[in-house]
């Protein structure tokens, strides 16, 4: 692809690649994760593009980019995975035309291949009651871990989401909770009565928590005093999940799809879900439908004189 002037020419893939990554960081609220995600991909890129002797990163066409393409799916690479390569690479490539090193978008004419739908996984409402009575009230880490499940169940927000809340987040009065999610978009979510009884009681035993180190800023804390990690969050899930007797039934994101879907099947209007998860597009939400009507069809099997 020819460069819109000489100068850029000579910046190499690498320093544009760095320049495209803080602009996802400062502009688009890119989340840690999400960066990593996109440098592994675009040095992928760059180690292929500088076989095929492309010194700049604007000099890649459309067709050497789908050779690039070819590749990834020759070499086994999950479809999901190929589809987020390639939109690391649209996104980079708009940053090109942006600062002026590319003139057209070489990834642009790339089509993704099309991501098996897959349903997710959720607990039914007996496993949920199961998970939320294992941890032992009477110790001030089973105090914490009946209010994170409580909370996730409540909300239906992410691992990441609830890790970064902060006192100020939660808003019991109102039995609401103020969550960050991707792209630094904010919502509501809302706190159930026994999720507020369970954060009350963490709240009120948490000063003892690392003897009194913790300081009032995170809302969940580790027995340092310091905030809870994801892979914490993950470690206290397993430990309960195993004592309910439901070992490997679950994930810190099941509890969110658990949320979704119960609350579709109780009849809740799916642009409200749409909201409280906090998804971008209603097509997302949608694919809990396909779970609901999935155990519809199921119900309708085994008890319809006529099913078969």
């Amino acid at each position: 692809m020819p460069m819109a002037s000489a100068a850029p020419n000579r910046t190499a893939f690498g320093d544009a690649a760095e320049r495209f990554l803080r602009h996802m960081v400062a502009e688009r609220g890119g989340s840690p994760l999400t960066v990593k995600s996109y440098r592994e991909d675009l040095l992928q890129l760059e180690e292929f593009l500088a076989s095929a002797g492309c010194r700049a990163p604007g000099d890649a066409s459309s067709v050497l980019l789908r050779r690039f393409a070819a590749g990834l799916h020759a070499a086994g690479y999950a479809a999901s995975t190929v589809a987020r390569k390639l939109a690391s690479m649209r996104s980079f490539y708009a940053f090109g035309q942006r600062e002026g090193w590319v003139r057209g978008n070489p990834a642009k004419p790339l089509r993704s291949p099309r991501k098996p739908r897959k349903l997710p996984k959720f607990l039914t409402g007996d496993e949920i009651s199961q998970l939320l009575a294992a941890p032992r009230p009477g110790q001030v880490g089973g105090l914490r871990d009946r209010a994170i499940l409580e909370l996730m169940y409540s909300s239906g927000c992410r691992v990441r989401e609830l890790v970064s809340l902060d006192d100020g987040d939660l808003d019991l009065r109102n039995a609401t909770v103020r969550i960050r999610g991707k792209g630094r978009r904010e919502r509501l979510g809302i706190v159930g009565s026994h999720a507020q009884a369970a954060l009350r009681s963490w709240l009120a035993a948490r000063p003892t928590a690392a003897g009194g180190r913790v300081t009032s800023r995170p809302l969940f804390t580790n027995k340092f005093g310091g905030r809870l990690s994801v892979r914490g969050v993950a470690r206290l899930l397993e430990k309960h999940l195993a004592v309910a007797g439901l070992a490997g039934k679950a994930s810190p994101h099941t509890l969110r799809h658990s949320f979704a879907t119960h609350l579709l099947d109780a009849g809740a209007d799916i642009r409200s879900v749409q909201e409280l998860l906090g998804h971008k597009s209603l097509v997302t939400t949608q694919i809990y439908t396909h779970v609901t009507t999935s155990r519809l069809l199921d119900a309708f099997d085994k008890a319809h004189p006529r099913a078969r």
